[in-house]
């Protein structure tokens, strides 16, 4: 478990200056992962997200389901229409898309669905990359900068690869007890991750749900953030259907032996490595994300699972209709690009097993009774 035990030493960059002044006024000189995941990432000057969108597909450090094509967009808007007509076909129904990047997922979906869109976007340098991006379309899109905006109208609200990028604590099981792992300044000037034990009562909480039979050195991401945001998600005023997709794993992948590194990487020119103390600012870090707790809270929450599957088996039902209207004719160029990126998004190979989709009902809002 390299980037667990080791100290790493590195050149000094913006960032890692900005940390290191951090953590010398920090109490102890320690921080949660969580807190320097956050920067690292979203730091509005130093972080790898805050600046602006980063490239995705081949000329940037990572692809995703979007990246692939257009295919992936046409697929949601299926759904889009399916959502649509089970609410009645309401006019005011919308699609939701928070984390839209640079708006390349927004503009599939506009270009073969007759619906409006709402854009969850609190970056207003990202807003404007998907301004441009979807300046054609201008008239049928609109932005809020917090899920608490939301108009009160039904809606299908996706996002893809949101909840991956949120800031994880780390655990690890040390001498029969879990303790978390907090990041400090080493001698040589980097920085190492250092077990303490847990003092933040929801943290504690959490860690009281993980078994006490594993390994020694287990090691486990959690994902406080992200079960905040579901229960934001949940008291948005919108309703309708919720379409999550990302890749991750369910608790008993999580627990088995030879996920005892645990899942949180770094990724840079589409490398992937344990690393996830070095470059920090100008690498993605990412962790798979804990479906089986992701669930829990949904429920919690108020949400109704509607699905929970792999990503490869649910875009192949959303993809029924089009296959078969390409049955008994050969493929024109285009036809097989689509086919190529059906391929890498199904394929369990590929796409198709790594990524999972969990789906739900949002009801609406019961009306507020006068006093």
């Amino acid at each position: 478990m390299p980037f667990l035990t080791a100290c790493q030493r590195f050149p000094m960059s913006n960032f890692a200056s900005h940390l290191h002044a951090i953590l010398a006024d920090s109490p102890a000189g320690r921080l949660d992962f969580a807190r320097v995941m956050d920067l690292a990432l979203y730091h509005p000057e130093l972080g790898y997200y805050g600046p602006g969108p980063r490239r995705i597909g081949r000329s940037g450090d990572f692809f995703t389901a979007v990246s692939v094509g257009p295919l992936y967009g046409r697929l949601l808007a299926v759904l889009a229409g399916q959502v649509h007509r089970e609410l009645g076909e309401p006019a005011d129904f919308l699609v939701i898309e928070q984390a839209a990047h640079d708006g390349q997922l927004a503009a599939d979906l506009l270009e073969v669905g007759a619906f409006n869109l709402c854009l969850v976007e609190p970056n207003p340098r990202y807003e404007v990359v998907q301004r441009e991006r979807l300046a054609a379309h201008a008239g049928r899109v609109r932005w809020v900068s917090q899920l608490a905006d939301l108009p009160e109208v039904p809606a299908l609200f996706v996002c893809n690869e949101l909840p991956d990028a949120m800031p994880v604590q780390l655990l690890r099981w040390v001498q029969g007890a879990w303790r978390q792992l907090l990041v400090e300044i080493n001698p040589a000037g980097g920085f190492c991750l250092v077990p303490a034990a847990i003092e933040d009562p929801r943290l504690a909480a959490e860690a009281e749900r993980l078994p006490r039979d594993l390994a020694e050195g287990h090691t486990l991401e959690v994902g406080l953030a992200a079960l905040d945001w579901l229960q934001a998600l949940a008291q948005a005023p919108f309703y309708g259907r919720v379409w999550v997709a990302d890749y991750g794993l369910d608790a008993e992948e999580r627990h088995a032996s030879q996920r005892a590194a645990g899942s949180l990487r770094r990724y840079r020119d589409h490398q992937c490595d344990e690393r996830v103390l070095e470059d920090l600012g100008d690498c993605d870090l990412t962790a798979h994300v804990d479906f089986s707790r992701l669930r829990e809270q949904a429920t919690a929450c108020g949400f109704a699972e509607r699905g929970y599957e792999h990503q490869g088996r649910r875009l192949g039902r959303l993809a029924v209709d089009w296959l078969r209207s390409l049955e008994g004719r050969p493929p024109d160029a285009a036809t097989s690009a689509l086919l190529r990126q059906y391929q890498s998004l199904t394929h369990p190979a590929f796409l198709g097993r790594s990524f999972r989709v969990l789906e739900l009902d949002k009801p609406k809002r019961a009306a507020a009774t006068e006093s």
